[in-house]
Protein backbone atom coordinates (compact mmCIF):
# COMPACT_ATOMS: atom_id res chain seq x y z
CA UNK A 1 0.00 0.00 0.00
CA UNK A 2 1.32 3.45 -0.93
CA UNK A 3 1.87 5.57 2.16
CA UNK A 4 -0.20 8.75 1.88
CA UNK A 5 0.58 12.19 3.25
CA UNK A 6 -2.01 14.12 5.19
CA UNK A 7 -0.89 17.73 4.74
CA UNK A 8 -1.01 19.91 1.64
CA UNK A 9 2.14 21.73 0.59
CA UNK A 10 2.73 24.90 -1.40
CA UNK A 11 6.25 26.05 -2.30
CA UNK A 12 7.11 29.67 -1.60
CA UNK A 13 7.39 30.36 -5.33
CA UNK A 14 5.85 28.19 -7.99
CA UNK A 15 8.05 26.31 -10.47
CA UNK A 16 5.58 23.51 -11.04
CA UNK A 17 1.90 22.78 -11.22
CA UNK A 18 -0.05 23.57 -8.08
CA UNK A 19 -3.08 21.77 -6.72
CA UNK A 20 -3.75 18.50 -4.95
CA UNK A 21 -1.12 16.70 -7.01
CA UNK A 22 1.65 18.67 -5.35
CA UNK A 23 0.43 17.44 -1.99
CA UNK A 24 1.73 13.97 -2.73
CA UNK A 25 4.89 14.49 -0.72
CA UNK A 26 5.54 10.83 -0.15
CA UNK A 27 6.95 9.82 3.21
CA UNK A 28 7.58 13.36 4.46
CA UNK A 29 6.51 15.72 7.20
CA UNK A 30 6.79 19.47 7.88
CA UNK A 31 10.03 20.77 9.31
CA UNK A 32 10.56 22.62 12.53
CA UNK A 33 12.36 25.93 12.91
CA UNK A 34 15.52 26.47 10.89
CA UNK A 35 18.97 27.14 12.35
CA UNK A 36 18.29 30.84 12.85
CA UNK A 37 14.78 30.30 14.18
CA UNK A 38 13.20 30.96 10.77
CA UNK A 39 9.90 29.21 10.22
CA UNK A 40 10.32 26.14 8.00
CA UNK A 41 6.85 24.66 8.19
CA UNK A 42 6.65 24.54 4.39
CA UNK A 43 9.76 22.36 4.03
CA UNK A 44 8.89 18.71 3.36
CA UNK A 45 11.32 16.75 5.52
CA UNK A 46 11.97 13.17 4.38
CA UNK A 47 10.80 10.52 6.84
CA UNK A 48 13.83 8.71 8.24
CA UNK A 49 14.50 5.29 9.75
CA UNK A 50 17.14 4.66 12.39
CA UNK A 51 20.08 2.35 11.75
CA UNK A 52 21.61 1.15 14.99
CA UNK A 53 25.31 1.30 15.74
CA UNK A 54 27.26 -1.92 15.42
CA UNK A 55 28.58 -4.47 12.98
CA UNK A 56 27.03 -5.79 9.79
CA UNK A 57 27.96 -8.06 6.91
CA UNK A 58 28.82 -6.33 3.65
CA UNK A 59 29.97 -7.58 0.26
CA UNK A 60 29.33 -10.96 -1.36
CA UNK A 61 30.84 -14.39 -1.76
CA UNK A 62 31.28 -16.54 -4.85
CA UNK A 63 27.96 -18.28 -4.30
CA UNK A 64 26.04 -15.00 -4.20
CA UNK A 65 27.73 -13.68 -7.33
CA UNK A 66 27.05 -16.90 -9.21
CA UNK A 67 23.41 -16.77 -8.14
CA UNK A 68 23.22 -13.17 -9.39
CA UNK A 69 24.62 -14.13 -12.79
CA UNK A 70 22.12 -16.98 -13.05
CA UNK A 71 19.24 -14.61 -12.23
CA UNK A 72 20.40 -12.29 -15.01
CA UNK A 73 20.78 -15.11 -17.49
CA UNK A 74 17.23 -16.27 -16.75
CA UNK A 75 15.88 -12.72 -16.98
CA UNK A 76 17.68 -11.57 -20.12
CA UNK A 77 18.22 -14.85 -21.91
CA UNK A 78 21.92 -14.14 -22.35
CA UNK A 79 25.14 -13.91 -20.31
CA UNK A 80 26.09 -10.25 -20.78
CA UNK A 81 26.57 -9.47 -17.10
CA UNK A 82 28.66 -12.61 -16.59
CA UNK A 83 30.75 -11.95 -19.70
CA UNK A 84 31.47 -8.40 -18.55
CA UNK A 85 32.03 -9.45 -14.92
CA UNK A 86 29.57 -6.98 -13.49
CA UNK A 87 29.77 -8.36 -9.96
CA UNK A 88 33.49 -9.10 -9.66
CA UNK A 89 34.17 -5.67 -8.16
CA UNK A 90 32.11 -6.49 -5.07
CA UNK A 91 34.24 -6.85 -1.94
CA UNK A 92 34.42 -10.28 -0.36
CA UNK A 93 31.96 -10.80 2.47
CA UNK A 94 33.28 -9.34 5.69
CA UNK A 95 32.12 -7.43 8.77
CA UNK A 96 32.34 -3.71 9.36
CA UNK A 97 31.18 -1.49 12.19
CA UNK A 98 29.36 1.81 11.79
CA UNK A 99 28.01 4.35 14.28
CA UNK A 100 24.26 4.93 14.43
CA UNK A 101 22.67 7.10 11.74
CA UNK A 102 19.29 7.96 10.28
CA UNK A 103 18.47 7.59 6.59
CA UNK A 104 15.50 8.58 4.45
CA UNK A 105 12.99 5.74 4.29
CA UNK A 106 12.50 6.26 0.54
CA UNK A 107 14.24 8.06 -2.31
CA UNK A 108 13.71 11.81 -2.54
CA UNK A 109 10.58 12.51 -4.58
CA UNK A 110 9.89 15.04 -7.29
CA UNK A 111 7.57 16.94 -4.95
CA UNK A 112 10.22 17.11 -2.22
CA UNK A 113 12.77 18.29 -4.77
CA UNK A 114 10.30 20.90 -6.07
CA UNK A 115 10.33 22.59 -2.66
CA UNK A 116 14.11 22.93 -2.92
CA UNK A 117 13.91 24.38 -6.44
CA UNK A 118 11.19 26.84 -5.50
CA UNK A 119 13.11 28.07 -2.46
CA UNK A 120 16.61 28.12 -3.92
CA UNK A 121 16.33 28.78 -7.65
CA UNK A 122 18.53 25.74 -8.34
CA UNK A 123 18.36 24.39 -11.89
CA UNK A 124 15.60 21.86 -12.56
CA UNK A 125 16.32 18.29 -13.71
CA UNK A 126 16.76 18.21 -17.49
CA UNK A 127 19.40 17.54 -20.11
CA UNK A 128 19.77 18.65 -23.72
CA UNK A 129 20.00 16.19 -26.57
CA UNK A 130 23.69 16.80 -27.28
CA UNK A 131 24.68 16.17 -23.66
CA UNK A 132 22.50 13.05 -23.47
CA UNK A 133 23.96 11.59 -26.64
CA UNK A 134 27.43 12.31 -25.26
CA UNK A 135 26.72 9.95 -22.36
CA UNK A 136 26.56 7.07 -24.90
CA UNK A 137 23.71 5.33 -23.10
CA UNK A 138 21.34 2.76 -24.57
CA UNK A 139 18.27 4.87 -23.81
CA UNK A 140 17.20 7.25 -26.62
CA UNK A 141 16.84 10.93 -25.83
CA UNK A 142 13.07 10.77 -26.39
CA UNK A 143 12.77 8.49 -23.36
CA UNK A 144 14.12 11.25 -21.10
CA UNK A 145 11.26 13.63 -21.84
CA UNK A 146 8.74 12.12 -19.43
CA UNK A 147 11.26 12.59 -16.59
CA UNK A 148 12.40 16.09 -17.57
CA UNK A 149 11.20 19.30 -15.88
CA UNK A 150 10.25 21.23 -19.02
CA UNK A 151 10.53 25.00 -18.41
CA UNK A 152 11.26 24.16 -14.77
CA UNK A 153 7.91 22.43 -14.24
CA UNK A 154 7.55 19.16 -12.35
CA UNK A 155 6.51 16.31 -14.70
CA UNK A 156 2.72 16.09 -14.30
CA UNK A 157 1.45 13.11 -12.35
CA UNK A 158 4.94 12.29 -11.04
CA UNK A 159 4.90 14.22 -7.77
CA UNK A 160 5.44 11.05 -5.69
CA UNK A 161 7.91 9.41 -8.09
CA UNK A 162 11.62 9.54 -7.22
CA UNK A 163 13.42 12.50 -8.71
CA UNK A 164 15.92 11.51 -11.42
CA UNK A 165 18.19 13.34 -13.86
CA UNK A 166 20.11 14.81 -10.94
CA UNK A 167 23.90 14.89 -10.79
CA UNK A 168 25.73 14.15 -7.56
CA UNK A 169 26.24 17.91 -7.10
CA UNK A 170 22.48 18.46 -7.50
CA UNK A 171 21.92 15.91 -4.73
CA UNK A 172 24.52 17.60 -2.54
CA UNK A 173 22.94 21.01 -3.16
CA UNK A 174 19.58 19.63 -2.00
CA UNK A 175 21.27 18.24 1.12
CA UNK A 176 22.87 21.61 1.89
CA UNK A 177 19.53 23.37 1.44
CA UNK A 178 17.68 20.89 3.65
CA UNK A 179 20.38 21.20 6.30
CA UNK A 180 20.09 25.00 6.31
CA UNK A 181 16.29 24.93 6.42
CA UNK A 182 15.98 22.34 9.20
CA UNK A 183 19.02 22.97 11.39
CA UNK A 184 20.08 19.32 11.06
CA UNK A 185 22.94 18.06 8.90
CA UNK A 186 21.83 16.00 5.89
CA UNK A 187 24.22 14.38 3.42
CA UNK A 188 24.55 11.54 0.94
CA UNK A 189 25.18 8.14 2.52
CA UNK A 190 28.47 6.36 2.13
CA UNK A 191 28.35 3.07 0.26
CA UNK A 192 28.67 1.12 3.52
CA UNK A 193 25.91 3.11 5.21
CA UNK A 194 23.59 2.58 2.28
CA UNK A 195 24.34 -1.16 2.18
CA UNK A 196 23.75 -1.67 5.89
CA UNK A 197 20.46 0.21 5.78
CA UNK A 198 19.36 -1.79 2.72
CA UNK A 199 20.19 -5.32 3.88
CA UNK A 200 20.35 -5.24 7.66
CA UNK A 201 23.15 -6.84 9.63
CA UNK A 202 23.01 -10.47 8.50
CA UNK A 203 24.29 -10.14 4.93
CA UNK A 204 21.07 -11.17 3.19
CA UNK A 205 21.10 -11.00 -0.59
CA UNK A 206 18.06 -8.73 -0.92
CA UNK A 207 16.39 -6.32 1.51
CA UNK A 208 13.68 -8.90 2.27
CA UNK A 209 15.81 -12.07 2.33
CA UNK A 210 17.89 -14.37 0.16
CA UNK A 211 15.35 -15.33 -2.52
CA UNK A 212 14.63 -12.97 -5.40
CA UNK A 213 10.95 -12.06 -5.83
CA UNK A 214 10.04 -9.86 -8.81
CA UNK A 215 6.77 -8.90 -7.11
CA UNK A 216 8.67 -7.09 -4.34
CA UNK A 217 10.37 -4.40 -6.41
CA UNK A 218 10.13 -2.14 -9.43
CA UNK A 219 12.43 -3.80 -11.94
CA UNK A 220 11.88 -4.67 -15.59
CA UNK A 221 11.10 -8.24 -14.52
CA UNK A 222 7.52 -7.33 -13.53
CA UNK A 223 7.41 -3.54 -13.50
CA UNK A 224 6.11 -0.96 -15.98
CA UNK A 225 9.54 0.02 -17.37
CA UNK A 226 9.19 3.34 -15.58
CA UNK A 227 9.46 4.82 -12.11
CA UNK A 228 6.48 4.42 -9.79
CA UNK A 229 5.44 6.31 -6.62
CA UNK A 230 7.83 5.61 -3.77
CA UNK A 231 6.74 3.23 -1.03
CA UNK A 232 4.62 1.02 -3.28
CA UNK A 233 6.35 -2.18 -2.08
CA UNK A 234 6.11 -2.26 1.73
CA UNK A 235 6.72 -6.03 1.68
CA UNK A 236 10.22 -5.34 0.39
CA UNK A 237 11.27 -3.26 3.39
CA UNK A 238 14.73 -3.93 4.78
CA UNK A 239 15.12 -4.97 8.45
CA UNK A 240 15.56 -1.26 9.25
CA UNK A 241 12.46 -0.29 7.28
CA UNK A 242 14.15 1.08 4.16
CA UNK A 243 11.84 1.10 1.11
CA UNK A 244 12.72 0.99 -2.61
CA UNK A 245 16.25 -0.17 -1.85
CA UNK A 246 16.06 -2.70 -4.69
CA UNK A 247 14.95 -1.56 -8.13
CA UNK A 248 13.12 1.73 -8.78
CA UNK A 249 16.25 3.92 -9.24
CA UNK A 250 19.95 3.67 -8.59
CA UNK A 251 20.99 6.02 -5.78
CA UNK A 252 24.05 8.21 -5.46
CA UNK A 253 26.43 7.58 -2.59
CA UNK A 254 29.31 9.75 -1.43
CA UNK A 255 31.81 6.95 -2.11
CA UNK A 256 34.17 7.70 -4.98
CA UNK A 257 35.26 4.68 -7.02
CA UNK A 258 37.94 6.65 -8.86
CA UNK A 259 38.35 10.36 -9.55
CA UNK A 260 35.14 11.81 -10.92
CA UNK A 261 33.06 8.62 -10.60
CA UNK A 262 30.84 7.72 -7.65
CA UNK A 263 29.19 4.50 -6.54
CA UNK A 264 25.45 4.16 -7.12
CA UNK A 265 23.46 1.39 -5.48
CA UNK A 266 20.17 -0.45 -5.75
CA UNK A 267 19.40 -1.27 -9.37
CA UNK A 268 16.60 0.36 -11.35
CA UNK A 269 13.32 0.06 -13.19
CA UNK A 270 15.02 -1.02 -16.43
CA UNK A 271 17.07 -3.87 -14.94
CA UNK A 272 16.16 -7.54 -15.25
CA UNK A 273 17.36 -10.53 -13.31
CA UNK A 274 17.87 -8.77 -10.95
CA UNK A 275 21.46 -9.35 -9.84
CA UNK A 276 22.28 -5.66 -9.93
CA UNK A 277 19.41 -4.93 -7.51
CA UNK A 278 21.21 -6.68 -4.63
CA UNK A 279 22.55 -4.35 -1.90
CA UNK A 280 26.03 -5.83 -2.37
CA UNK A 281 26.09 -4.89 -6.07
CA UNK A 282 27.95 -1.71 -6.91
CA UNK A 283 28.12 0.42 -10.00
CA UNK A 284 29.92 3.70 -10.75
CA UNK A 285 28.70 6.72 -12.70
CA UNK A 286 30.39 10.01 -13.67
CA UNK A 287 29.64 12.70 -11.11
CA UNK A 288 28.06 15.08 -13.64
CA UNK A 289 25.71 12.60 -15.32
CA UNK A 290 21.98 13.33 -15.20
CA UNK A 291 20.55 9.86 -15.76
CA UNK A 292 16.93 8.76 -15.94
CA UNK A 293 17.91 5.74 -13.81
CA UNK A 294 19.65 7.62 -10.98
CA UNK A 295 18.17 9.41 -7.96
CA UNK A 296 19.18 9.65 -4.30
CA UNK A 297 18.22 9.55 -0.64
CA UNK A 298 19.95 11.23 2.29
CA UNK A 299 21.40 10.43 5.69
CA UNK A 300 20.52 12.66 8.63
CA UNK A 301 23.43 12.75 11.03
CA UNK A 302 23.08 11.98 14.73
CA UNK A 303 25.08 13.99 17.29
CA UNK A 304 27.16 15.69 14.63
CA UNK A 305 28.35 12.50 12.91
Amino acid sequence: MFLAVTALFRPRSVLCATGAGLALLALSMPAGPGPAGAAAADVPVPEVVGVEAGSFVYGSDRAEREAAYRLDEAGYGHSYTRKHEWYEDEPDRAEATLPAFEIARAPITNAQYAAFLADSGHRAPDVDVETWQGYRLIHPYERTRKFAWIDGRLPPGREAHPVVMVSIEDARAYARWLSARTGRRWRLPTEREWEKAARGTDGRRFPWGDVFDAARLNSHDAGPFDTVPVGRFPGAASPFGLLDAAGQVFEWTSTESRPGRYIVKGGSWDDKGCGVCRPAARHARPQAIKHILVGFRLVREIDGR
